[in-house]
């Protein structure tokens, strides 16, 4: 408890410091926060804000917030209430509240299909756009999740829980309290404890094979799953049962399989015999022995890593061809895979399982070389003092949900306070942080406001592409410097867009995408990119560079919340190509600064140019240190090795018999820089 309540005490001090930094009160800042947690973690798509309050046929009605894809068809609408407090130390909140605050989310559905009290809403208002969109949606919406968010303790088992119907719609609902945000945040766990206990809530234990032997390093089965049984466990978590990466997966390519549905409709049967089944993980099982046969009972924080198309329209197929899913089995292998081990093992899972398909490994993106190569330059990289510093620091990059915490959280008091000197908790970023600052700049505004998950998907396919097809080379210590610039504009703007006499709230997040994409496009009209190494020096943004960025956002501000005739929904509009492209044409009235703070292409490219160059000089003139270092004996014990196997080219082998001859020739700086690449190629074969 004494853990929590200091995770509530510092979770309460970001929470005002981000209000004060934005000029909101406390509790728009708390929303703020989760709508972001609860984006990030998969629990809703594209959340937006929406505050109202009334009285709905004498019952009292409230909706802060909202998530609805209009392009995803499982057709699944999230309502957020948020219930905040500012007591120094963490309360509780019990069942009976928390179920009258989830009953005003209900009432304003209620509402929202009645057309009196539509009309009696103000028509530019966000709780008339959100009537109007649940309205309209009706006949597409298949569930209704009801979320409280509050930072209080709640005890009662809230997740995911079934309560009811509205007309024909199932509504379930989901309690976001202080103890489950405090486990997001320092260790990426997006859920309670999910347990799905097959033989008691979905009908039937599942028949398996044990499929690894005894002292294996992992306990594997092979299941056959109905389809109906699938269908029905889907219907109840959705997906959250997709392992995080497969989840941005199937976010960002969103329509169900129509070849998977036709078989269920015209071939039930022959399903099993067409469909590659799942791969999936749990944390632990429940296998009991009934009769002569193993059978599933139970499986903790069960997971999903490959399947995720066919399990989402295996559940799709219950509203056109519910008879025909009765004969639809699914082959399913499942891994027991412990929580010690599963960060390293489940992404692994996913990348080889999903190998199969066309699938970019930059979808499997958490142990991706361009995220370690990114955290090691964060761990290592000093960022300049700067004209207003007095020392050096750094800029944490979190690879995996919760390094920050556990890096901080493993150190003794005085080490902590030299810790928060040297990485600043505003100098903390995320692998969804990254991809809003770079998308931002890669002139995506659009793809970015489609919220956390779906903008990293993009990213990272754009990445692995990039990656492969350069071997990794752009992404050196310069695109690194060039990041935590872009991180530096990004964050910036987002703190003073609230202050501008035009600004009337909401939309924030997207007015600085779009503001900023438009800049960068405005430069690169006139052959120009803004001149980040500068941004990088000064740490950050410079007087010219603010006045530029802030017309730039007033004119996305007018494009935003002005959206073409027939369009309500302002955050839907802020996801459309033409939005941006709306964006893009028009004239913005930057003043005589702007040239001081943009460069020419070509002298970004000779910059570019003699960094690689001096880099290179630099690698040479390490490799030989440490080729003279390790004397002409390693050197021939190395090419004795590596000739013993076979794994030497004729031309690495006359490479190392130079490095033989030390100290009486030294190598030249080439010939070191290929020795050190070859005896790190070997050393996966030395002997353990």
């Amino acid at each position: 408890m004494d853990e929590l309540n200091d995770f509530h005490r510092e979770f309460l001090a970001e929470v005002q410091g981000e209000a004060d930094a934005q000029g909101l009160i406390t509790t728009e800042a708390f929303l703020e926060k989760m709508g972001e947690i609860l984006d990030e973690s998969g629990e809703l798509s594209s959340f937006a804000q929406c505050y109202h309050e009334g009285v709905f046929k004498r019952k009292p009605l409230q909706v802060d917030g909202y998530g609805w894809d209009v392009d995803d068809e499982e057709g699944v609408l999230s309502l957020v209430i948020s219930d905040f407090h500012r007591d120094a130390e963490a309360g509780f909140i019990g069942k009976t509240d928390a179920s009258r605050l989830l009953s005003r989310l209900v009432q304003f559905v209620m509402a929202s299909i009645d057309r009196e009290y539509r009309d009696g809403l103000e028509e530019s208002s966000q709780a008339y756009v959100l009537a109007d969109l649940i309205r309209r949606s009706w006949k597409k919406i298949s569930k209704i999740k009801l979320i409280l968010v509050t930072n209080r303790i709640n005890k009662s088992k809230t997740d995911a829980q079934p309560v009811g119907k509205i007309g024909e719609i199932p509504v379930t609902s989901n309690v976001w309290d202080l103890g489950r945000i405090q486990r997001f945040i320092e260790s990426g766990q997006t859920r309670e404890d999910l347990v799905i206990d097959f033989a008691e809530d979905f009908g039937e234990a599942i028949p398996v094979l044990r499929a690894s032997i005894d002292g294996a390093p992992l306990e594997s089965y092979i299941a056959v799953i109905p389809g109906s049984q699938l269908a029905e466990i889907y219907d109840r978590w959705g997906a959250r049962l997709l392992e995080a990466n497969v989840r941005s997966f199937l976010q960002a390519r969103g329509k169900v399989n129509g070849g998977i549905r036709d078989t269920i409709r015209k071939d039930p049967a022959m399903f099993f015999s067409y469909n590659n089944g799942l791969t999936t993980t749990a944390e632990s099982v429940e296998v009991a022995t009934i009769g002569e046969g193993l059978f599933l009972m139970s499986a903790s924080n069960f997971q999903i890593v490959n399947g995720g198309q066919t399990t989402a329209s295996i559940h799709a197929a219950r509203k056109v061809a519910a008879e025909q899913l009765r004969d639809v089995y699914v082959q399913m292998k499942l891994t027991v895979v412990p929580p010690a081990h599963s960060e390293t093992v489940v992404p692994n899972i996913s990348q080889f399982a999903n190998s199969q398909n066309k699938v970019n490994a930059a979808d499997f993106f958490a142990n991706h070389p361009f995220h370690i190569r990114m955290e090691e330059y964060s761990r290592r990289i000093l960022a300049p003092i700067g004209d207003t510093g007095y020392r050096e620091h750094k800029w944490f990059y979190e690879r995996a949900r919760g390094q920050f915490a556990d890096e901080r959280g493993r150190r003794t008091p005085a080490e902590r306070k030299s810790f928060d000197a040297m990485f600043p908790k505003t100098q903390f970023f995320t692998k969804t942080d990254l991809a809003k600052f770079e998308n931002s700049y890669r002139c995506k505004p659009h793809i970015v406001s489609f919220g956390a998950q779906k903008n990293f998907a993009e990213l990272a396919k754009a990445i692995g592409d990039e990656w492969g097809k350069n071997d990794g080379s752009p992404f050196d210590e310069v695109w690194f410097q060039r990041l935590i610039a872009k991180a530096i504009i990004f964050r910036h703007l987002e703190r003073i867009v609230p202050a501008q006499s035009w600004y009337t709230g909401g939309y924030r997040a997207n007015i600085v995408t779009y503001a900023i994409a438009k800049v960068v496009h405005d430069a690169a009209s006139r052959e120009r990119v803004i001149d980040l190494d500068g941004v990088w020096r000064l740490q950050r943004v410079q007087s010219d560079l603010e006045r530029a960025l802030l017309a730039a956002a007033e004119t996305a501000n007018q494009v935003i919340t002005n959206p073409p005739t027939g369009v309500r929904n302002m955050s839907e509009w802020a996801k459309k190509q033409a939005c941006w492209a709306e964006l893009a044409k028009r004239n913005v009235a930057y003043d005589a600064g702007f040239d001081t703070v943009v460069i020419e292409r070509d002298a970004l490219r000779a910059v570019d140019r003699d960094t690689r160059v001096a880099k290179r000089e630099i690698n040479g003139i390490e490799a030989q240190r440490e080729v003279v270092n390790q004397g002409g004996g390693y050197w021939s014990q190395l090419l004795a090795f590596g000739k013993s196997i076979g794994k030497l080219a004729p031309k690495e082998a006359g490479i190392l018999q130079a490095c033989t001859s030390l100290p009486d020739r030294i190598p030249t700086e080439r010939q070191c820089v290929a020795a050190v690449a070859i005896a790190d190629r070997l050393e996966q074969y030395y002997p353990t």
